[in-house]
């Protein structure tokens, strides 16, 4: 996307999309949840035990504007498990029990996942049978789905299972050690188990790369269609689809239209909602930190606009809270240089609120009611 034309179409967002003035930054005493809310919705973040713990600016940034949370990594199993059947969720705890004192609802991710696995793990999987690979993804779903049962309310259960890029005709991550042991049946199995271990939980399947007008992009809808299509054919008990929703207007082009388009397909499914990881790749923007800002909350306002406009969609979870801990400032593709922070989610670095908080405290507010569960 060439620079001119982003900078003309942030513009005109800005222009036709104001922010109401009863959420002027730093005026409003609301939090994000609470705006949330009054479309039936929830707002969240993700959060790690240590800065809950360490940080007391952050725990109450997190307090004020959260009502969900989840653990950026503490559920993961390469944190969870380092070796085979022994535990530590003591992280994970510390999260639930902060979210449980705090009236919130936690989310937990992610059960199965082709990264962040423990190095015994893989080879564990290639030397076994197809009954012990089985047991060796499904064991870690009925531990922690069991042990935070009326606690954690929805799982990610499988999280990427796409990648077009690959090579696979069907845009199937290939590369991943589950498809490689269980071929794609082992989506079936990872959510047959979840709803057999919590029935109540509400079951995601989550996936990056469907928010822009890109080729990269399409090709990852078009995949992750067509196997909802062969899953939802076979009966796989998923209740949701979780778009990450990571953000990256100086790199890759947003359609509005398009974007409606796929989340309408989405919900034809009969499927929640929800953006699970959302935050915006500043990197590539204008050197000032406040234009760079109001360009960033005029592509977040027109983005969450159109999730929000879907009855479907649910709730909105930023990856991080505040710029002083985002991912986006260490990971290479989006960090700047000389060690300046990525500016991408809705509190700086000193937990103040920037435009971008202003522009997810609009859409929320000018959000059509949420699809109740039985409609």
């Amino acid at each position: 996307m060439k620079r001119r034309d982003f900078l003309a179409s942030a513009v005109a967002l800005a222009a036709c999309s104001p922010v109401p003035p009863g959420v002027a930054r730093n005026i409003s005493r609301y939090g994000l949840a609470q705006h949330a809310r009054r479309s039936g919705r929830h707002f969240g973040a993700a959060v790690k035990s240590r800065l809950l713990r360490e940080d007391a600016a952050f725990r109450a940034a997190v307090a004020r504007e959260c009502d969900m949370v989840v653990q950026e990594y503490e559920l993961k199993r390469g944190t969870t498990e380092p070796k085979p059947g022994k535990y530590d969720f003591s992280g994970a705890d510390q999260i639930v029990d902060f979210a449980q004192e705090h009236g919130m609802l936690a989310r937990g991710h992610a059960l199965v996942w082709y990264a962040a696995n423990p190095p015994w793990l893989e080879p564990a999987l290639d030397a076994a049978n197809e009954k012990t690979r089985q047991q060796l993804m499904t064991s870690y779903i009925d531990v922690a789905m069991r042990r935070y049962a009326g606690r954690i309310g929805e799982w990610d259960v499988v999280n990427e299972a796409v990648e077009p890029n690959e090579g696979r005709a069907d845009g199937m991550r290939m590369g991943s050690m589950w498809m490689k042991a269980l071929g794609e049946h082992y989506i079936d199995i990872a959510f047959h188990k979840a709803r057999d271990t919590d029935e109540k939980a509400t079951l995601f399947l989550t996936d990056f790369g469907l928010e822009h007008d890109s080729p990269r992009c399409e090709r990852r809808r078009t995949a992750l269609l067509k196997l909802l299509d062969r899953l939802m054919g076979r009966g796989v008990p998923i209740d949701a689809v979780g778009i990450q929703g990571h953000l990256k207007p100086y790199k890759e082009r947003f359609n509005e239209r398009q974007l409606a388009d796929f989340l309408r397909m989405l919900s034809g499914y009969g499927l929640k909602l929800s953006i699970t990881e959302f935050d915006v790749a500043d990197r590539g923007g204008p050197p000032s930190p406040d234009k760079r800002d109001r360009e960033v909350a005029s592509v977040a306002k027109a983005f969450l606009d159109v999730a929000l406009d879907n009855p479907a969609m649910g709730s909105i979870l930023c990856w991080g809270l505040s710029d002083r801990y985002s991912w986006l400032s260490n990971f290479p593709e989006y960090k700047w240089p000389g060690g300046q922070l990525s500016r991408g989610l809705p509190l700086d670095a000193k937990m103040d609120r920037k435009p971008l908080w202003d522009a997810i405290a609009a859409a929320f507010d000018s959000a059509p009611a949420m699809r109740s569960a039985s409609a």
